[in-house]
């Protein structure tokens, strides 16, 4: 494709102008996305962490849901990370009253698997996706995903064998934040979907 591709970024909350500075230094054109004709306009979308119960209503709200849904059935390469990847789940096994996701990704997750805030911690990945050396991955209230069905591939588990990153054809969802460690391969390995999905 001509020039960088233009990657949108969900704005509606959570720490997504992290996300747009990886993007950006990756040489991607990011922008945020909050209204429809704004995810009209990208090759792709991240959705950042944030509380996904909250960018669900939102989404909804700003009357983005249902594109969005619309967008990920129609191939847009997605990645989403922590609430991210709970909003690309198609199963939410623990969501409050009501909490909707957009779906896409053949799995079940459980938000807050790992606990409260006080107990988020790092650890080495092995991810053979993008090479050899471990990705040191930062887990803050994250997910877990507790099934992983046939549509759907694992690229990452942590030390007792559960499933921290998965892969389903455009989409990417890690339980991690990348964005906030300096970590970029998952960014890259993203932008290098959006650009074959835009040849």
């Amino acid at each position: 494709m001509a020039g960088n591709p233009q990657v949108g970024v969900l704005a509606l909350q959570g720490d997504f102008r992290e996300h747009i500075a990886v993007l950006r230094g990756l040489g991607a054109d990011a922008v945020p996305v909050r209204r429809p004709e704004e995810l009209a306009q990208v090759d792709g979308l991240v959705i950042p962490g944030g509380e996904s119960s909250v960018m669900d209503k939102l989404s909804r709200t700003f009357g983005l849901a249902q594109p969005l849904k619309d967008a990920i059935a129609g191939g847009l390469p997605v990645y989403g990370t922590c609430a991210g990847l709970i909003m690309l789940a198609d199963r939410i096994l623990d969501g409050i009253a009501g909490q909707q996701s957009l779906g896409g990704l053949d799995v079940a997750v459980r938000r807050n698997a790992f606990g409260s805030q006080l107990d988020s911690f790092e650890t080495d990945l092995d991810i053979p996706v993008l090479g050899d050396v471990p990705v040191h991955a930062v887990f803050i209230r994250a997910p877990i995903v507790e099934s992983v069905g046939a549509n759907a591939t694992a690229l990452a588990t942590v030390a007792d064998g559960r499933v921290v990153a998965v892969e389903q054809g455009n989409l990417i969802g890690t339980s991690f934040h990348p964005e906030i460690t300096g970590e970029t391969r998952f960014h890259q390995y993203f932008l290098d979907k959006v650009r074959a999905a835009s040849r």
